[in-house]
């Protein structure tokens, strides 16, 4: 029963594990691109905060198709995090971080001087439960990766990133439309609705004309007139992915989905290289931790 419980619980972790996927984050980008198209022409993406690399691998599915072999003989695909993650067949792992002009001037290396058509961010923060804190350095992070794609993201291009909706998302999204032409909040079917967490889905990357250096720098004199006028802006669309024949991620389902199925429980794709928990690991088989007896 240990081993099937969440598998009936969770129903995109256990689709996650039958479909190769090192994470069930893997469903949100897809969802997103049924909804958004964001891989149409696209060759060259970065994926920040990419560990343990769920979404990257939704990238090279979708770029290193067989059905697009000119697309696939030009596509590039770097993933970006401070964490090290097991290699993914066609991507670049790059280990740096993301609020580092150099990590920028690493991915132009990589993409030959060229600019990425996509980037998208799933990176969140170990969120504490305070919503303003939890939602204030998540946004953070979206600033950050706002920053690095004014450096590697082309005139035209689009931006993904993991949002909190919370009392400040209004004003995040004001900040974002500074810089692209259309920002859009979706939120994909595989998240659960108890979740704060959406996706900023940023298209036609058009930077402004007086922009020089880095984001927070431009935006900060713009800061107090943008909140007098938050109130009359027109808000940004929120859209929800995944269509009507999606699973919904907060119901409970059978271990036996279709009729005539056999249940067959997976272990996870890939572990993670170095889980939160691998000190603790190393000094209980060291004999320097006591085990807990809760006998």
């Amino acid at each position: 029963m240990g081993k099937s419980s969440k598998d009936k619980r969770d129903i995109y972790y256990r689709l996650a594990k039958e479909q190769g996927w090192r994470a069930r984050s893997a469903f949100k980008l897809l969802q997103i691109q049924e909804t958004f198209n964001i891989f149409r022409d696209v060759k060259m993406v970065v994926d920040l905060c990419a560990a343990p690399g769920s979404w990257s691998q939704v990238l090279s599915r979708q770029l290193y198709s067989e059905a697009d072999r000119e697309c696939a003989s030009t596509a590039k695909i770097v993933a970006v995090d401070l964490q090290l993650m097991t290699p993914i067949e066609g991507v670049i792992q790059l280990q740096g971080d993301i609020t580092d002009p150099r990590t920028a001037e690493q991915v132009i290396g990589y993409f030959d001087g060229q600019r990425a058509d996509l980037v998208v961010c799933d990176g969140a923060p170990d969120v504490i439960g305070l919503v303003d804190i939890d939602e204030y350095i998540q946004h953070q992070l979206v600033m950050a990766s706002l920053d690095i794609s004014t450096r590697i993201l082309k005139t035209g291009g689009t931006m993904v990133a993991k949002v909190f909706r919370g009392p400040k998302i209004a004003m995040l999204t004001t900040l974002l439309s500074q810089f692209f032409g259309k920002v859009t909040i979706a939120k994909p079917k595989c998240s659960r609705d108890s979740s704060l967490e959406a996706f900023a889905v940023c298209e036609q990357y058009t930077p402004p004309i007086d922009f020089t250096g880095r984001v927070q720098d431009f935006l900060a004199p713009m800061i107090p007139d943008l909140l007098s006028k938050l109130a009359s802006l027109k808000p940004v669309p929120f859209v929800a992915c995944g269509g009507e024949e999606a699973y919904d991620a907060d119901r409970t389902y059978p271990l036996t989905l279709k009729e005539g199925e056999e249940y067959q429980h997976h272990a996870p794709v890939q572990p993670p290289i170095h889980p939160p928990y691998e000190l603790a690991q190393k000094m209980r088989k060291e004999g320097k931790l006591a085990s807990q007896n809760t006998g």
